[in-house]
């Protein structure tokens, strides 16, 4: 009887912690709304990021998004280890929380683990610049189609996400120069 009760709180927590890593943006920010897989599949590059080991020491980062026939996404984000002088891969897949036109998607490079994909900006017009957080507070990324970013856009992008309480200051800068 105990042992039922301690299996079934276990579950309890957790089912708690994985739904914490798929949950909404931090810091009042909400997740655009009319969104557009289709035009948003292709490649992005990696604009700037907050650190977190599973990208630590990479530059050159992109990130391919492809519809599958399943309605998941195919997810490949791809960067150049400077230590290693190699290329390293992840390929995942993602999927919509709730409907496919609000920019709310989880995703997972584990098996059934996933965690929160957040667009809470997006140029909704040429779908060229989007600005993607976790769950949390720790997790914060700036993308565009281009390797480079205009100033007034990366800075409209950083004001937002500092009034939502993101440590801007912290966000690594991504460098797509080849290195030899």
């Amino acid at each position: 009887m105990l042992k039922n009760k301690l299996i079934k709180i276990q579950l309890a927590l957790s089912l708690l912690i994985l739904a914490s890593c798929t949950g909404g943006p931090p810091g009042g920010l909400t997740v655009v709304e009319n969104f557009e897989l289709e035009r948003y599949q292709g490649i992005w590059f990696e604009i700037a990021r907050l650190d977190h080991r599973f990208e630590r020491g990479l530059s050159q980062v992109s990130a391919e998004y492809r519809i599958q026939a399943d309605n998941t996404v195919q997810v490949i984000n791809r960067g150049f280890d400077v230590d290693s002088g190699q290329w390293e891969q992840a390929v995942g897949k993602a999927r919509f929380i709730d409907t496919a036109d609000q920019g709310a998607l989880k995703v997972s490079f584990f098996g059934p683990f996933y965690g929160a994909y957040n667009i809470v900006a997006l140029d909704q017009q040429n779908y060229q610049w989007v600005m993607v957080t976790g769950p949390s507070y720790d997790y914060l990324w700036i993308l565009a189609r281009q390797p480079v970013l205009e100033a007034d856009i990366y800075n409209q992008l950083l004001e937002m996400a500092a009034a939502a309480g993101f440590a801007v200051n912290e966000l690594i800068v991504v460098s797509h120069t080849p290195t030899n």
